[in-house]
């Protein structure tokens, strides 16, 4: 991610607020940074030159020459005083407001990320082929977005101010001594180079931090999954050593990120430290002969400090906010992902290419045309054709069974056909509404009931018909099923073969709710036996005969056997 990335603004609305108001205040902070300098350099020639014997008069004579010039009378020392107090209360406020506008910033902004990469998600193809497991996105939205919170609250008041106040104190520093702004100028553009070498530098330990992160996260979902498991053999011992290797590797990783962080800083530090010390002896040499106001000499010394602090640290708060840039990246990819990677799908007909998926109105049963339709249908992912040619079509009262062996492509023809997928080449023509059940079951945390009438629509007092969802229940081999049997996260509660039961209900409840001519199953009956197979395989014998058209992908002899035709795909199966 670049220092400021543009990306911030057009996916984050709040973050322009920060800018607008940060800038707005960084300009008082340096307005009060100039009064501060210049009271505080009139009151130190005040009391000062009294001292060195020249009664505050700019004769301009003898040794001193110059060094009385230009300073205030004694009377207004209590004037300077006041306007030096107001201005350090402007520049505390001021840099107050600034932090307290980034952190309520950086929590909107996180916020609005969230939802945006969440409603990207949300709108893309279950068929992922972009390689972001559950845990890595996990980490991406949590840990790693929250690490934001030092980017906006130690970096961007840094990087307003290197914007605003920078220039300004500069071509200050330029009008009281010319000689002083040539060494600023000439040291200035040292701490960015270095600030772009270390970049550079550590981009690939920052990068292996990352990744280590995203190993550890995952780790840790792994072994929290499959822990009963590994609790019944024994092996839990062997995997936490394995997760304490990961955490110190982790360790370690941070470790390097933090030393090049120190170096980082401490190489700004020093060229800035040099500059200074540079304008201190020559600005002190030339006063000592007379050749420099006092009063002039003592505003310079005072604003050179205030023009590298806001670079030195926009630097050292970049490193220490490089983690939640990392993340940030990764969400703006997310949110830009492209749709033939598993992107967001269309309700309306999409073409690439000479590839079209094309949704038909409903029609009722008497129609003779048929429900599904592939012509000369190809399919690739990942940049590599993974099915077809493939054309056959589903009429209503058929049930077709799709073959083939383990790869050949069956499920992304059934993707392709709920548009989660786009055909690189041939045609998809289906209804507009559909019934269908994944590999996985899909089931969420809530009642039995509420996972069977999911994402339709009745006429019922709590939105769901009891004897609809019984019927479905029933038809699928679970005759009797408690409704209110509360599942947990990821449908908990019930074994495998249930919740393949219950993922069959959803699509039979849906099909009869919404009267949607087709019905599309993925390998429904992989956790069955052969007496709930057959079940389920009388159950879509009677979708087929209620006049929709029921598409099957599975091995098993017994669908197989039970369907009116069966298209086999890839190498030969078995009869």
């Amino acid at each position: 991610m670049k220092p400021f990335d543009p990306r911030l603004l057009r996916y984050a609305r709040a973050a322009r607020g920060v800018l607008l108001v940060g800038a707005g205040l960084g300009a008082a902070r340096t307005l009060a940074i100039l009064l501060w300098s210049w009271c505080l350099a009139q009151s130190l020639a005040v009391v000062l030159l009294p001292v060195l014997g020249n009664d505050g008069a700019a004769s301009g004579e003898g040794p001193t020459g110059r060094v009385a010039e230009g300073a205030a009378p004694a009377a207004a020392l209590p004037l300077i005083l006041a306007a030096a107090a107001a201005a350090v209360v402007v520049r505390s406020a001021a840099s107050w407001g600034m932090d307290a506008v980034a952190a309520r910033g950086a929590i909107r902004v996180k916020s609005e990320l969230r939802g945006a990469a969440l409603d990207a998600l949300d709108s893309r193809s279950p068929v992922r082929t972009d390689g972001r497991s559950d845990a890595r996105l996990t980490t991406m939205l949590g840990r790693g977005l929250d690490a934001l919170d030092g980017y906006f609250s130690g970096y961007v008041p840094q990087l307003i101010l290197t914007a605003v106040a920078t220039p300004v104190l500069v071509l200050a520093v330029l009008l009281a001594d010319p000689t002083s702004a040539v060494v600023v100028l000439v040291v200035f553009p040292v701490i960015p180079i270095f600030m772009v070498l270390i970049g550079l530098a550590t981009q690939a330990v920052q990068d292996r931090q990352w990744q280590q992160l995203q190993r550890l996260s995952s780790s840790f979902l792994d072994v929290v999954a499959g822990l009963p498991t590994l609790k019944i053999f024994g092996r839990e011992r062997r995997q936490r050593e394995r997760m304490a290797r990961e955490a110190d590797e982790y360790r370690s990783r941070t470790m390097r990120v933090l030393r090049v962080t120190f170096l980082s800083g401490f190489v700004m530090d020093l060229a800035g430290t040099f500059s200074i010390a540079l304008v201190a002896v020559t600005v002190g040499t030339r006063v000592v002969v007379g050749e420099f106001p006092l009063a002039l000499g003592l505003f310079v010394l005072l604003l050179l400090p205030e023009v590298f602090i806001p670079i030195r640290q926009v630097g050292a708060a970049f490193h220490a906010s490089a983690e939640g840039l990392a993340a940030a990246d990764e969400v703006f990819a997310l949110i830009e992902g492209d749709p033939a990677t598993g992107g967001a799908s269309s309700d309306a007909p999409r073409e690439r290419g000479d590839a079209s998926v094309i949704l038909r109105e409903r029609s009722d049963s008497r129609d003779p045309d048929p429900v599904i339709v592939l012509t000369d249908v190809r399919v690739a992912l990942g940049g590599r054709e993974v099915v077809g040619p493939v054309s056959f079509e589903v009429r209503r009262g058929e049930v077709v069974a799709l073959a083939g062996p383990s790869g050949a492509g069956k499920s992304t023809l059934l993707a392709t056909l709920l548009g989660f997928v786009t055909p690189c080449s041939g045609t998809v023509a289906g209804p507009d509404t559909v019934a269908w059940v994944g590999q996985r079951a899909g089931l969420l945390q809530g009642t039995v009931a509420e996972n069977v009438a999911l994402g339709t629509r009745s006429d019922g007092a709590d939105g769901i018909d009891g004897s609809r969802v019984s019927a479905a229940l029933s038809d699928a081999g679970l005759p009797g099923f408690a409704h209110d049997l509360a599942l947990g996260a990821g449908g908990g509660g019930v074994s495998g073969g249930q919740a393949q039961r219950i993922a069959i209900a959803r699509a039979l409840y849906r099909a009869r709710e919404l009267g949607a001519p087709a019905l599309l199953l993925d390998e429904p009956t992989s956790a069955l036996d052969a007496a709930h197979e057959a079940v389920v395989c009388g159950a879509l014998r009677r979708e087929a005969d209620a006049g929709r058209a029921v598409l099957v992908v599975s091995h098993r002899e017994a669908v197989l056997g039970a369907a009116d035709r069966v298209v086999r795909i890839g190498a030969e199966v078995p009869a």
